[in-house]
This record gives C-alpha cells, structure tokens and sequence, in this order.
C-alpha cells in the first residue's frame, strides 16, 4: 500500500456525529477519476455497509481513486454529496435507496457527476441512478429450489424492511414461484437486518409449523436463519460462502451477489463519458453481467444433495428469464408476512 496516496477530506464536518473517512486506493499511475460513497453506518460492522466499502475498493482495478464517509444521517446527506461533487468526484456513491431524494436535490448543480444510489429502485435522468441485481429472477429460482426440495411441501422465507421494493421483490417471487411449484409458503418479517438471534427465533417457529426449507434476505442477521436450519437439520439457502461454511448439509445454494461486476460495468461507461438516469437492473437478461449467482462454493452451483434434474429446471428457468420468456413481477401482497 506504500503507493497510495490521500485525497483531501470533506472540508467541513457536516455534523457532530459524522464520522469522515477519506483513502485513495490507486497508485498515482493509474487515472484521476475519483469516486466516493456514502455509506449509512461503519465499515467495520461486517455487513451492509461492509458491503459498500468492498464495492468502492473494487473500483480501483478500474482506474479511480477513491473516498468514502461513514455514518451518514439523513439530514447530512445532500451536503455530503455536495461536498464531493465539489471537489471533481465522478461517481458518487449513496449506499441504499434513501440517498436518491439528496441526489435528485444536488444532481442539476453538477450536470458532469454520476450520482448512484446501491440497491435502489429509481433513477432522474439525466444522471442519477440506482443499481440493483434482479431480485425478482432470483427470488424465483429459489422458491422452485426450495418446493422440489421439500418434503412436508411447507417452506419459508425470513425477510427485514417489509415494503422495500427489492425485498418485496426477492420474497414476493419466492413465494410466486415456490407456490406454483406445489409448496405452502410462509414469511415473517424482522424488525433488524442485523439481529441473528430474532431471525433464528422466527426461524424456529417456522420449522415448529413445519417448514422444511428456509430463506431469507438478511445481511448479518442470515446466520440466525442458517443455525436455525443446521440446528433442526433442515434445508436453507443464504448470500454468501460464510453460510455454506456454517452448515456445510444444510444450505443448498446462496444468491451471491456481484457488486464489484456491476459497478465496475457502470463505473467504465461513465469513464467513457456516459451518464445514467435510470434503474439498471442486472440479471439473466443482463448477461454477462448478472448482478448474482447461484452458488454454494466457489466454482459449484449446488449442494450434492440437490437432484441433477432440479438442477435442470433451475437452469432452464434462467434461460428464459436470459431469453424474456419468463418475467416476474411481484406485488406487495405477493411478499406479505404470513401465509
């Protein structure tokens, strides 16, 4: 790391509780395009916001020095924004749908700066977007997964932040397509993302009422529902290798998700003088860029235990969504808690 170099802060601290943090993560060899995100916690709390800073060192390979500020509230994010457009950022980061109203308020100001919202679900053009992978494609192929790998055809989803669009999305077309492949579907909803012990709680009370086959869209609060699984010793899928590592039997498959490739491709074609104002949603159609994968270790889709011709059917369902054959559209009703 001895040839990074820093970029100037923030000139000035937006609130008193705003912690800034500013790096510069490529060598003075590479170009001076800059990008920063936002981010609405710490980077050190091994999730969400994790997440974003690991999106953020991704985009060194591309070529940009980078800076990032924690713990942004609310009420400090269109001046945060403002402060980086001002220093010649290129591509602003928000991590999260609630950073597009700031963006939408500072954007016309700065005509040349790619604002970006991470999961979001909306865009004004001409330059502030959201980015997201499909989670209504993926939501689908594990609802298949878990009604073919059922045996009391009773599953189950544990999910936070009810009426988020995408969780509305990844639970609605899990219970979409788990329904139509034969199998009763329950969901519960969390108060906290983070809270592991709440979720392997609903989790348990779910395999009580007889499920099966667990998923959920958690950050942190995932390994409750997976020590929930490997607990009663039954099915689940999660987000990422750690879950496979916990309960190696258990877990079918994870929605790893690929942020680096997604804004990487964004983060290229506003390098080439691009601007976005729209909702770019990554999935089968979007190929080679997916936005996820379906994987449970590296290099391997699947668990051994699931059948070669359930893996069949999965793979099929992809190639239609590729193809546009196969759409879902999930409403909030389809993503409701309870049965």
């Amino acid at each position: 790391m001895s040839m990074n170099r820093f970029l100037p802060c923030l000139s000035t601290l937006i609130s008193a509780t705003l912690v800034l943090s500013c790096t510069a993560l490529a060598s003075p060899a590479m170009a001076d395009d800059k990008a920063a995100i936002l981010l609405p916690g710490s980077i050190n709390d091994q999730s969400w916001n994790a997440l974003g800073y690991s999106i953020l060192v991704s985009l060194k390979s591309h070529g940009f020095t980078t800076s990032y500020t924690e713990n942004v509230a609310d009420a400090d994010e269109a001046e945060a924004l403002r402060g980086y457009a001002t220093q010649g950022v290129k591509v602003i980061m928000g991590h999260s749908g609630r950073f597009v109203s700031a963006m939408e308020q500072v954007a016309p100001d700065f005509p040349k700066t790619q604002f970006i919202a991470v999961s979001g679900n909306e865009g004004a053009p001409p330059n502030v977007m959201s980015v997201d992978y499909n989670n209504a494609q993926f939501g689908c192929q594990i609802g298949l997964l878990a009604a073919r790998m059922s045996r009391t055809h009773r599953v189950a989803g544990v999910y936070g932040l009810e009426g988020v669009p995408n969780i509305t999305a990844q639970a609605g077309a899990f219970r979409l397509c788990a329904a139509k492949a034969g199998a009763k579907v329950t969901i519960i909803y969390v108060k906290d993302m983070e809270d592991a012990a709440a979720a392997k709680e609903a989790a348990l009370s779910l395999i009580a009422q007889g499920a099966d086959v667990l998923t959920g869209k958690l950050n942190a609060a995932i390994s409750g529902v997976v020590a929930a699984a490997k607990e009663k010793n039954v099915y689940v899928t999660g987000r990422g290798f750690d879950q496979t590592r916990l309960a190696p039997d258990n877990v079918l498959t994870n929605i790893t998700e690929d942020w680096p490739a997604m804004f990487g491709k964004t983060a290229d074609d506003v390098k080439a003088g691009k601007l976005f104002g729209n909702f770019l949603q990554y999935g089968y159609d979007t190929a080679p860029v997916t936005g996820a994968t379906l994987l449970y270790a590296e290099g391997k889709p699947f668990n051994p235990v699931v059948p070669a011709a359930v893996v069949k059917e999965l793979d099929d369902m992809a190639a239609q969504f590729k193809a546009g054959t196969l759409k879902v559209d999930p409403t909030r009703e389809d993503a409701r808690g309870g049965n």
